[in-house]
């Protein structure tokens, strides 16, 4: 028999979810299917294609409500945010969509004497989708809707914290009339990700997770000449110029840090004000965060609910104590916690100042609800301090000045540069992360690029 998982909600701490992983028959099948289906699906008209995704859709988006108290008690974010992100997957899909023709359109190159040129994109075969469990939906639909519009097909797997959004996704599938094959979902644990990553009817894999478990995917990927895309971690900087209006500056920076107990890879995790800008800055930042009620995520009035796990809030817990051990100082740390209970990862937000830029809090992601602030003199300041990072994820510039904001971002190292907003997606835009932030490109016209290959057509008229 096959080993069990369990998925201890960090709701009420109970098992909530348990669960066999597969053994060798059930992957070996999935796997097979899997490479059968992608031979079939690719010679399925793109239209017919874009219909069935759009079916599968329709059949999710039909079950929000239920879909969002799963996710709420699955991973714990508060049930009046949790529909926001089946919202945000309708968007996702519905846009690759629509790009779809177009971005996979033959690409018809200038006529020649004699000759027929064009560039067609080939889907790659069968794709292998592991997902992470702070955004289920959303990072999950970046790479499985263009693939299965590419003509591919999807072996998927979840977090063993949030195993249901892989059963809905295959059981909304089966539902639409995808083909058998076409999108499956396997439960594995890590040494069979790693072999199902090393089998060689993987055609690409697309993997969102940590820094530590994309390189566990390229070890396991080595010696095989497959793709993988990665979207990884963020330590991700923010900064307030002179001219922000502090006080809606300051709530969206707080949004953008705390939203989803700041488990979010684009998370806010440093701000830099301009020093004429701190003081006031600082305290509608902290007025912001005295403001969030944390508590149980079922109840409406909660808008900061627990941690995803237990072990995850001791780490933020030691990153803040080791800040302060260097001299820094918690603004909030007279704030009641309204709600936490003992032995559950419901955490407070955290406010910290005077942090020395080489602690773990200021070089490494947090993944928890606090933020580091500190003033710099200029632009110049800024920049340097933003990019003193091995991450790139996105970076955040808060002005009325439009021109000064694309000079910054133009020497930010980062995958986006927002202006006056943050911790957001926009799915025609690609979603991108530079250094430890990741490799490869999903959502806009160009997420289909890694999902497909060129195939050249040089098609020479008989003479």
């Amino acid at each position: 028999m096959s080993e069990a998982f369990t998925t201890v909600s960090p709701v009420d701490g109970r098992v909530y979810v348990e669960r066999p992983f597969a053994g060798y028959a059930e992957v070996e099948r999935a796997l097979a299917l899997g490479d059968d289906a992608a031979g079939r699906w690719k010679r399925v008209p793109l239209e017919d294609r874009a219909a069935a995704v759009a079916r599968w859709v329709d059949h999710l988006v039909a079950e929000s409500d239920t879909l969002a108290e799963e996710l709420t008690w699955q991973m714990g974010r508060p049930i009046a945010q949790a529909p926001s992100e089946l919202g945000g997957f309708e968007t996702r899909a519905r846009t690759m969509i629509r790009l779809a023709p177009d971005a996979l359109a033959d690409t018809h190159l200038a006529p020649s004497e004699g000759l027929a040129r064009f560039i067609r994109r080939e889907p790659l075969g069968l794709v292998l989708v592991l997902a992470p469990w702070n955004y289920p939906w959303l990072t999950s639909v970046n790479a499985v809707a263009p693939a299965l519009l590419a003509g591919n097909a999807v072996l998927l797997k979840h977090s063993e914290q949030t195993p249901l959004v892989a059963e809905r996704m295959s059981a909304a599938a089966r539902e639409a009339g995808l083909p058998e094959g076409v999108l499956a979902h396997v439960h594995m644990a890590n040494a069979t990700t790693a072999a199902v990553v090393a089998d060689r009817r993987v055609a690409f894999v697309c993997f969102t997770g940590s820094v530590e478990g994309g390189r566990a995917v390229q070890r396991a990927a080595a010696g095989r000449f497959v793709g993988v895309g990665l979207e990884l971690g963020g330590n991700d900087p923010a900064y307030v110029c002179e001219d922000a209006p502090v006080a809606a500056t300051a709530a969206a920076v707080a949004d953008g840090a705390f939203y989803n107990a700041g488990q979010s890879c684009c998370a806010i995790e440093r701000v830099y004000v301009q020093r004429d800008r701190y003081d006031a800055f600082v305290d509608a930042l902290c007025t912001e965060a005295r403001a969030l009620r944390l508590g149980d995520p079922r109840e409406r009035a909660t808008t900061l609910g627990p941690m995803v796990r237990v072990s995850n809030a001791a780490r933020v817990e030691a990153q803040v104590a080791g800040a302060l051990r260097a001299g820094a100082r918690d603004l909030l740390d007279d704030h009641a916690v309204e709600g936490a209970a003992r032995g559950l990862p419901y955490l407070a937000p955290r406010v910290i100042v005077d942090v020395d830029e080489r602690v773990e809090l200021m070089r490494e992601e947090s993944f928890g609800p606090v933020v580091a602030v500190a003033p710099v003199r200029d632009d110049d300041e800024a920049v340097a301090r933003m990019n003193d990072s091995r991450y790139g994820l996105t970076a955040s510039v808060w002005t009325s000045d439009e021109a000064r904001a694309r000079h910054i971002g133009d020497r930010i190292d980062t995958g986006t540069v927002y202006m006056n907003r943050c911790d957001t997606l926009d799915p025609e835009l690609p979603w991108v992360g530079v250094k430890d932030s990741g490799r490869g490109c999903s959502l806009s016209h160009l997420g289909f690029a890694q999902l497909t290959r060129p195939k050249s057509f040089y098609l020479r008229r008989a003479p």
